[in-house]
């Protein structure tokens, strides 16, 4: 199944620049990964924004939600998912 996935990061404020660099080489690693192993099929960062645009295709609704629930960032997200079927247009 593919889903159409909007994050949007906050990241915690009194963090000190060591471990925001840790968080968000443990976040890169990750979200890597799953891009590798083709479960993460895009990622476009939104402009002006810290957040992005992200295609998935997993098999279901739980497989994504593990999958997200598993992001080092998730704690700090706000995040919505829309399930996507195929347009009788597409060729």
């Amino acid at each position: 199944m593919l889903y159409l996935v909007r994050m949007d990061v906050t990241l915690p404020e009194g963090q000190s620049p060591e471990e925001r660099a840790e968080l968000l080489a443990r976040e890169k690693a990750y979200s890597q990964d799953l891009q590798r192993d083709g479960r993460w099929k895009e990622i476009w960062r939104i402009v002006g924004e810290y957040a992005n645009y992200s295609v998935f295709d997993v098999a279901d609704h739980d497989e994504l939600h593990g999958l997200l629930a598993g992001l080092p960032l998730f704690p700090h997200m706000r995040i919505s998912v829309t399930p996507l079927a195929t347009h009788p247009s597409h060729i």
